[in-house]
């Protein structure tokens, strides 16, 4: 049995929710970043991300003396027997995952440990890392002239932005990479609640639990790409993607998940470990032809939202277009490589002035579009957007872009010209309103309905980050 106590380095998305959640777990816990006015934020009380049920279960744990917040890294690793690393990887120029920040906190464990540790990667990172950080930290300890047990371990996280409470409490497996037994208790113990509730939990080496983690995301990604890529297929075809992915999803196999046409993915891991994953290949040599095409099919994807716009529109020049939705997905404020971005300055270049509204999203999108600030407003709700415009473009797909009362979006249009680029509304429904329908994969004109129900129950994409 370990000691109860556990230091979390980062208090980014992963650090942060890894740590609420292990502390529920009944786990005693340190969440450590450098960053002061974070930590002086969680310490009263101000959650620093977006994410729906972390509040609730932050309260409750920080109430009860569970979890505690500080910059104070020294003291956190000596008083721990386990110390995740949660920082960021971000992607460096040649799209390999930068891991200055995750050796950096293994040079620190080094300098500051004083007896036996188990390191836990929990940053996505390559294959191959485990072994660079437990190298770095004998590296600091032979400075020191000290000699420690230490073992590193592989835990890699499958969180869905905006399901990320969920999916560390219920999730699929829990992904444990060592060759230490010690450690493979230790961390046992550390997810008890979750090994006593029968979740299936696979033990391996570290590199293999290395890339289960990419390959995981590499999968998905790729079948967002092989289902949008037949979306422009349906579309010259009179076929609809929708009915094409309900079949196909029947098929126990395949699974109807992430078999959904939209504007493309986005979002803090597809695109990065996806470019990864082809890096790493590189420098073994190889040419993982599959993902590099999925990486090349989504790119091309949100290019085609904007062709679909122009072609309708025609001359973009003096024409508003209303935007629903800028974050990558529903749930979360997180705009990284969210297809808006992609989209909104394409459809600026071309002439048009944007109207935009999404519910969390917008301060990160002033930032983050702050170079075409003059040609975007943006709005307090959602029917804000569509007075005066030129069309309507559904981004994302949150919950309440879902039940838009038509006739008001009829009376509030310019031209009632409606992009449906996630194929939330049925185009019947949209017709009845006098508004004309564009969605991703469809048929140009309105077809027989499908026999069958539960269509649109596979609306939303999903992206398990």
């Amino acid at each position: 049995m370990y000691n109860n106590k556990i230091s979390i380095i980062g208090t980014g998305y992963v650090g942060l929710v890894s740590g609420v959640c292990l502390a529920d777990f009944g786990n005693s816990i340190i969440n450590v970043d450098i960053d002061q006015e974070k930590i002086d934020k969680l310490n009263n009380g101000e959650i620093p991300i977006y994410e729906p049920g972390l509040k609730e279960i932050y309260e409750r744990n920080v109430a009860d003396g569970r979890i505690s917040f500080t910059t104070d890294v020294e003291a956190a690793i000596k008083d721990s027997e386990v110390i995740f690393i949660a920082v960021g990887t971000p992607p460096a120029e040649d799209g390999s995952a930068d891991l200055q920040y995750v050796l950096q906190v293994a040079r620190t464990i080094g300098e500051y440990m004083n007896g036996y540790k188990v390191v836990v990667d929990k940053s996505t990172v390559p294959i191959g890392t485990g072994r660079k950080v437990a190298a770095v930290i004998r590296d600091e300890l032979e400075k020191r002239g000290k000699v420690f047990d230490f073992d590193v371990v592989s835990n890699p996280e499958f969180l869905r932005e905006g399901k990320a409470v969920h999916d560390f409490t219920h999730p699929d497996r829990v992904v444990i990479g060592t060759e230490s037994e010690k450690a493979r208790q230790i961390l046992k113990d550390v997810y008890r609640a979750l090994y006593l509730n029968n979740t299936p939990f696979v033990f391996t080496n570290l590199e293999t639990a290395e890339m289960i983690k990419y390959a995981s995301n590499a999968f998905l990604a790729t079948k967002i790409s092989f289902i949008n890529e037949l979306s422009a297929l349906c579309e010259v075809s009179n076929a609809n993607i929708q009915t094409v992915a309900k079949a196909m999803g029947m098929d126990g196999r395949i699974s109807n998940k992430f078999l959904h046409a939209g504007p493309g993915y986005g979002g803090s891991c597809f695109p990065k470990d996806t470019r990864a994953l082809i890096r790493i290949a590189e420098e073994k040599g190889l040419d993982l032809k599959i993902i590099r095409a999925g990486v090349e099919a989504n790119e091309a994807q949100k290019m085609r939202m904007v062709t679909k716009i122009k072609e309708r529109l025609g001359d973009l020049k003096d024409k508003t277009i209303g935007i629903l939705g800028l974050s990558f997905k529903p749930e979360t404020d997180d705009m990284r490589e969210s297809p808006a971005l992609t989209i909104i300055p394409e459809l600026i270049k071309a002439g048009a002035m944007i109207n935009a509204y999404d519910p969390q999203a917008i301060k990160e999108a002033v930032w983050r579009l702050k170079d075409y600030e003059k040609d975007i407003v943006y709005c307090t709700n959602e029917y804000e957007v569509m007075k005066r415009a030129d069309a309507l473009v559904l981004l994302t797909e949150w919950n309440q872009f879902r039940r838009l009362d038509l006739r008001k979006v009829k009376q509030l249009l310019a031209r009632p010209i409606f992009f449906d680029l996630r194929n939330v509304y049925e185009r019947e429904e949209v017709e009845r309103a006098g508004i004309e329908y564009i969605g991703v994969g469809l048929p140009a004109t309105t077809v027989e309905r499908e026999i069958g129900t539960g269509l649109k129950e596979v609306a939303a994409i999903e992206e398990e980050d």
